[in-house]
């Protein structure tokens, strides 16, 4: 193999690595510390059901994206029909839905312990659509 053939196919590896390094740094929102500041969170506390929309604000992100609830809160993410298709995927694995582009459609999960919870859209992860949910002790404000 020739010096310029080895650069070459160093050039290559390198950038494949620079990009999947960027691929893996888009999974978890704020740097994958889990923790968004107070003022981001939307505070749903004291409701016993919490809606999401998917596909809001021009079909690539959910709303509200940052959600405080209490434990033993369902939240059901409904699907506004904007942007393809969508999914929620828990960054850590614990749920997920299917991808869907039909209006109208839900997914649900009751969260019953405290927790902050991450997660996606994986096919539009990239563009940044992806949300928390933080889950604290009923009664704690």
């Amino acid at each position: 193999m020739t010096d310029s053939s080895r650069r070459a196919l160093l050039a290559a590896g390198s950038a494949t690595v620079a990009a999947l390094a960027g691929c893996a740094g888009a999974v978890l929102p704020g740097g994958g510390d889990g923790e968004k500041p107070a003022e981001e969170r939307v505070d749903r506390t004291g409701e016993a059901t919490v809606t999401v929309a998917v596909g809001a604000d021009g079909g690539f992100s959910f709303a509200p994206e940052h959600v405080r609830i209490d434990a033993g809160t369902t939240v059901v993410w409904e699907w506004t029909g904007d942007g393809g298709g969508h999914n929620v995927y828990a960054v850590d694995g614990s749920f997920a839905s299917d991808i869907v582009a039909e209006a109208g459609h839900t997914f649900e999960r009751a969260f019953e312990a405290p927790e902050t919870v991450e997660y996606v859209c994986t096919p539009h992860q990239t563009r940044g659509m992806r949300g928390t949910v933080e889950v604290v002790p009923a009664g704690d404000d």
